[in-house]
């Protein structure tokens, strides 16, 4: 080590500089090369710990690559004869002059550091993020990115995040129950018409739905009516087109079927299943 300093030291100048300049771009792109590779291994884990740790990651990786060069600028800034004392203390004036004028970064930053370190929010959950909804697709020091429903990247500054709310189960599941009535055939006539009307709202709102429908089967309920539980699963606050279109055009099929049969009938509730 003394002897690659001695040679070191007696280069000119700018041979020097050269040296710590490309000492830093080869250790920068050591980083870059080590961050690439473990986010292909944690991209194979599909648990909560991985995908903490591929955040982690990515926050160590900006603090390795800041450190980095603030060094080898005090390192380069020494051999024209620039105190490194004097370079640490200007910096320290300077980050605290600037700390003063962006108090939001700062809070982005601890905000960031808070969602990482926790278990709030994770990569991959199902989130609504001051009053956005979407996925979780990365958490950094300053954003959190969400892809909503139809495809697109939302950023969220962290200081502007007032409430979160975390869909476990990754959806919300909205029951449809179809009540039955008659006599056995009448009761197969209006479940195949129900699964139909079922199939036919998964292609016309296919947009709202995270996964296709399904057929619960049938129900008998305490009062002794029997229906027919069809579940969806959904985006949150989205289940407006189930409540309307698919009530509606199912009633009236029903009713066409059965004079007496009720809007009432049907009725549609919501659950936010635990994640298993």
């Amino acid at each position: 080590m003394d002897y690659i300093q001695t040679l070191i030291g007696e280069l000119p100048l700018y041979l020097r500089t050269a040296v710590l300049a490309s000492l830093v771009l080869a250790l920068h792109s050591l980083v870059v090369v080590l961050r690439r590779v473990s986010r292909v291994i944690l991209m194979r884990e599909k648990n909560r710990r991985y995908r903490k740790l591929r955040s982690v990651a990515t926050l160590a990786t900006s603090i390795t690559m800041f450190v980095l060069y603030f060094l080898a600028i005090g390192l380069i800034l020494r051999e024209f004869g620039v105190s490194l004392t004097a370079y640490l203390a200007s910096a320290s004036v300077l980050g605290l002059a600037i700390g003063f004028g962006s108090q939001g970064v700062v809070q982005d930053v601890v905000t960031g550091l808070t969602f990482i370190f926790s278990d709030l929010v994770d990569v991959g959950d199902l989130v609504e993020i001051s009053g956005q909804t979407g996925i979780v697709r990365s958490i950094s020091m300053r954003f959190v990115e969400l892809q909503n429903a139809l495809g697109a990247s939302v950023f969220i500054p962290n200081r502007t995040i007032n409430n979160v709310i975390n869909y476990p189960r990754g959806y919300v599941r909205c029951i449809a129950d179809v009540t039955l009535r008659g006599d056995d055939e009448a009761k197969r006539a209006a479940e195949e018409t129900a699964l139909l009307i079922m199939k036919a709202a998964h292609e016309q709102f296919a947009g709202i739905l995270i996964t296709e429908p399904s057929n619960e089967g049938r129900q008998i309920l305490g009062s002794g009516r029997e229906i027919l539980r069809i579940k969806f699963r959904i985006w949150p606050n989205r289940g407006q087109p189930i409540e309307s279109s698919f009530v509606q055009e199912l009633t009236a099929e029903l009713k066409r079927r059965d004079p007496d049969y009720q809007a009432w009938m049907i009725s549609v509730t919501y659950e936010v299943e635990k994640r298993s």
